[in-house]
């Protein structure tokens, strides 16, 4: 049998996995997340939410099964802190594919606290699953300026003071989107593995949760084999990859109750995301080396 027949036997076996996983986690959810909705009272909210949570890193878990199944090839990670199950933290991580995001379930999946994402509105709608980011209180961003910019910094307030409730990982993707040439190209970036760092989810996390958190957990993710698709994922072609993790202490100017008050608040907290991307970008390049003749880093050769 070939390797390529191999591989959509994976992905279609994984593929029925997955779509059994959100099903029985979903007749699961629907109940609990109705019952959220009927009763908002914070007492209420606190048990129903750990419940919910608890549901959802079980089905964090069957993904890891099968992802595990179909590429046993073991991951190299490393940096692993002694994070504490019960605390807060601020994640922040490079953006090249869907796969990140499986990737970072996988790694602190039951280590740290459920990780909770920043979104598109749009995803709403995507069945079953918007409704269950919904019920675990992801926060939906419409993005853009003008009123979509209001919207969204009050949907991450509200948010941010929910997660306060029980402990919560809030990660956030600075580069706001996914890393291509093209984005990168376009933005200009002075970085060589990363498009430009933006601090405005960061800044509200920091302004309603600060002196919560206990760290900042910053994640490195390379492909060595070139950037996945989600079918490479499911198909077991994502033998190889790396994450470094390194835990960041917060500067108090960022975290203090009257923080977020001062003028230039913003400003100050760009320069030190702006070091954080110059130190990544640097690690970046030692993991990859440098880009293929202006091609995409880590770039997957045709088979």
């Amino acid at each position: 049998m070939s390797n390529r027949v191999v591989s959509a036997v994976k992905g279609v076996l994984a593929s029925v996995a997955l779509v059994s996983n959100i099903l029985v986690c979903f007749s699961l959810l629907m109940p609990l997340a109705l019952l959220k909705l009927v009763l908002p009272f914070q007492a209420t909210r606190k048990g129903l939410d750990y419940v919910l949570n608890k549901l959802a890193e079980f089905w964090i878990g069957w993904n890891n099964a099968w992802m595990r199944a179909v590429s046993p090839s073991p991951w190299h990670v490393s940096g692993e802190q002694a994070f504490r199950y019960k605390g807060w933290y601020l994640v922040s991580s490079n953006h090249q594919s869907w796969v990140d995001i499986l990737v970072l379930q996988r790694v602190f999946n039951q280590r740290i606290p459920l990780l909770k994402f920043f979104i598109k509105h749009e995803l709403i709608y995507v069945p079953l699953m918007g409704f269950a980011w919904w019920a675990l209180d992801f926060p939906f961003m419409r993005r853009g300026g003008g009123a979509n910019a209001a919207k969204d910094l009050e949907t991450a307030r509200k948010s941010c003071e929910k997660f306060r409730l029980i402990p919560t990982s809030v990660i956030s993707f600075l580069e706001g989107t996914r890393f291509t040439q093209a984005k990168h190209d376009q933005q200009q970036s002075p970085y060589e593995h990363l498009l430009k760092p933006k601090v405005g989810g960061l800044a509200m996390a920091l302004e309603t949760m600060g002196s919560m958190f206990d760290s900042m957990i910053d994640v490195t993710i390379v492909y060595p084999r070139g950037v996945p698709t989600f079918w490479d994922l499911l198909s077991g072609r994502v033998d190889d990859v790396i994450v470094k993790v390194r835990e960041v202490k917060i500067p108090a100017e960022f975290t203090a109750a009257d923080a977020v008050s001062q003028p230039d608040y913003r400003r100050r907290l760009q320069v030190w995301v702006n070091e954080l991307w110059l130190q990544k970008d640097a690690e970046l390049k030692g993991l990859m080396g440098p880009k293929p003749d202006g091609g995409q880093p880590g770039a997957r050769a045709a088979a």
